[in-house]
């Protein structure tokens, strides 16, 4: 199979994928895999919710939903959070894409977790990576042919160029954008541009997560392991824009929040003046550029 279908399978089959346990899979304790910005706790929601309220304006945010994609079971980034919203929805991997009215729709960490399929450039020509069993072991392996997805790959590459192409993110911002919604789009993530992952990733973007532990061994523990790649922005962008939004635009975190939330920033400066704070520690660790400030990226967009 294709590693696309690997990952379907891996990540997200009934009761063994890997986002189906019923297991703490997020946050900074030794049985978790990962953090995240909502690892910080509430502070996070704030910036964002400051942030969204900014974008659309404070007079206009009391009429909006906020919808958070692909939340965890049971939590939501808003949780213990005042905000002007009518109220907040969050929309589960199990269940369906409804996004209807005035609404800020917003994710962390979504479309990177999006199934991927894998190329590599072999004597002239690309070739699809695929995953076969051998012996009950899941190995490697190139496939026969395939019908390359579009855009076109780059006519010549370096030889053993490896491409990740997360084309599941888009179909998923497509049907996003294709929901009877009005309002903003908001979703952090990381990612680069189609020009940097044809010419600067030459090993792609793939890695595995399994206990704070990354590896580039993606085949192992199947369904106990989260398994990602970065984002193209240029192509959520295009997706979102054939959707009816217009001015897609991607920012660091660090600056989303200082353009965004600089209000609330500076207030939340002022009164921890003077002295260092739990507060103060995770604000640093969600803007300073040598954590998550510049590591992950913002795409907003408007309708």
């Amino acid at each position: 199979m294709d590693f696309a279908e690997f990952m379907d399978l891996a990540l997200y089959a009934p009761e063994i994928g890997y986002y189906r346990r019923d297991r703490p899979r997020v946050g900074r304790s030794r049985e978790t895999d990962f953090y995240t910005a909502t690892s910080s706790g509430p502070i996070f929601g704030e910036l964002v919710a400051a942030a969204c309220i900014t974008l659309l304006g404070p007079e206009r945010a009391p009429s909006h939903t906020f919808v958070e994609l692909g939340a965890e079971r049971g939590r939501s980034v808003l949780d213990g959070v005042a905000h002007p919203f009518a109220r907040v929805q969050t929309i589960g991997i199990d269940d369906t894409l409804t996004i209807t009215g005035p609404c800020v729709v917003f994710s962390n960490e979504l479309f990177d977790a999006q199934p991927f399929r894998r190329f590599v450039f072999r004597a002239g020509r690309w070739r699809e990576k695929g995953v076969t069993l051998q012996a009950d072991h899941l190995t490697e392996t190139l496939l026969d042919s395939s019908a390359l997805p579009e855009p076109d790959l780059p006519r010549t590459s370096t030889e053993g160029y490896c491409l990740d192409l997360p084309l599941a993110a888009r179909t998923l911002a497509s049907r996003i954008a294709q929901e009877p919604w009005t309002g903003i789009f908001v979703a952090f993530d990381y990612g680069k541009s189609w020009a940097e992952m044809t010419s600067d990733s030459p090993h792609g973007s793939a890695r595995a997560y399994r206990l704070h532990q990354q590896s580039n061994d993606l085949l192992a523990h199947p369904g106990e392991q989260d398994l990602t790649c970065h984002v193209c922005w240029d192509w959520l962008a295009d997706a979102l824009q054939a959707g009816g939004l217009t001015a897609p635009k991607v920012d660091s975190q660090e600056a989303f929040f200082v353009r965004h939330a600089g209000a609330w920033l500076a207030r939340e400066t002022a009164a921890s003046a003077g002295h260092f704070s739990p507060r103060k520690q995770a604000l640093l660790q969600l803007l300073h550029p040598a954590h998550l400030g510049f590591k992950f990226q913002v795409l907003h967009a408007r309708r």
